[in-house]
């Protein structure tokens, strides 16, 4: 018997089905045909690595097959099988999209959940919220605290027995990464959002910088790339109307060295940062995540809800 991708499994089961479908409702329909045997290594969101395929196929691939039907909630189909090449619903979903834009009054924080979609979502990465006042010190605390830590667990994807070497050798494979969120991002913020940044984040393994609105100016994004390219710092643009279009337009640069120094003076400093070190450390030697002491994922329509009150 054939083995299946991801994407070959959601090829298939749109054809048979032929309806656009989640990620969820893809899988859930893999396992009652018997479809999910002939997947590889799964994991334990196998619908997550469906939807975060996808999504990458459609925006790397220029041939890609798999074209997004709707966004709330979210769902793929092919593109031969539309009815006219274009998900029915798109224009409806403009106007949706600059309704909300005209209410949209969200402070940094309330940005925090979409970022917390996208980077457990597609990054695979648990985030937790670093609240600043909670600090020793409150001056100059934005120049050292990040908005958000985030870490990456290869549970989900090493053996048990590749995890435990890698301990024993010294070389864990989890990484830890530093994000600062804004609303928007131009040349009014850009230098200090940037160095900001940079300051808070020496600490972890990558870092980004992250705005809800981002200055499509050519010579403003030819900045924010040649800043990006010389201090390593990643940039995401988060898409609150779309969470599952948020996008990395330049990754971080990995840092294979912690700084531990800088993460000691945080964990000092803010009781939050070290509460994250402590439970990255129990659930690394666990190898199990308990979830519920970082940041909550919400699904994408309760997100979307929330830019209508």
């Amino acid at each position: 018997m054939d083995k299946l991708t991801f994407l070959k499994l959601a090829e298939t089961i749109m054809i048979e089905e032929q309806r656009p479908l989640s990620p969820m409702e893809i899988w859930k329909l893999a396992i009652q045909k018997g479809y999910d045997k002939r997947v590889g290594t799964q994991g334990k969101t196998p619908w997550q690595s469906i939807g975060a395929q996808i999504y990458i196929d459609i925006r790397d691939n220029p041939e890609s097959i798999f074209v997004k039907a709707s966004t709330r909630p979210t769902r793929f189909f092919l593109k031969h099988l539309l009815p006219n090449g274009e998900p029915a619903d798109i224009e409806e979903q403009r106007a949706d999209d600059n309704e909300l834009a005209s209410k949209m009054k969200l402070t940094e924080r309330e940005l925090h959940p979409f970022l917390t979609y996208y980077a457990y979502t597609y990054m695979l990465v648990r985030t937790k919220t670093i609240y600043h006042e909670k600090s020793k010190k409150k001056s100059f605390s934005q120049w050292l605290h990040p908005d958000m830590v985030g870490v990456y667990f290869p549970i989900r994807e090493w053996n048990n027995e590749v995890l435990e070497l890698s301990k024993e050798l010294g070389s864990p494979s989890l990484k830890l990464y530093s994000f600062e969120v804004k609303k928007q991002l131009d040349f009014n913020n850009l230098r200090e959002a940037f160095f900001q940044t940079v300051s808070n984040s020496s600490w972890a393994n990558e870092a980004y910088l992250v705005a809800a609105e981002i200055s499509s100016d050519e010579d403003f994004r030819n900045e924010l790339k040649r800043l990006s390219t010389s201090f390593g710092i990643g940039i995401i643009n988060l898409n609150i109307y779309d969470p599952d279009a948020t996008e990395i337009l330049h990754p971080a640069r990995f840092r294979r060295e912690l700084d531990w120094d800088n993460m000691n003076k945080l964990a000092d400093e803010n009781p939050d940062f070290r509460d994250f070190i402590t439970r990255v450390r129990k659930d690394f030697t666990a190898n199990e995540v308990w979830k519920e002491k970082y940041d909550k994922v919400f699904d994408p329509k309760d997100l979307i809800e929330r830019l209508k009150k």
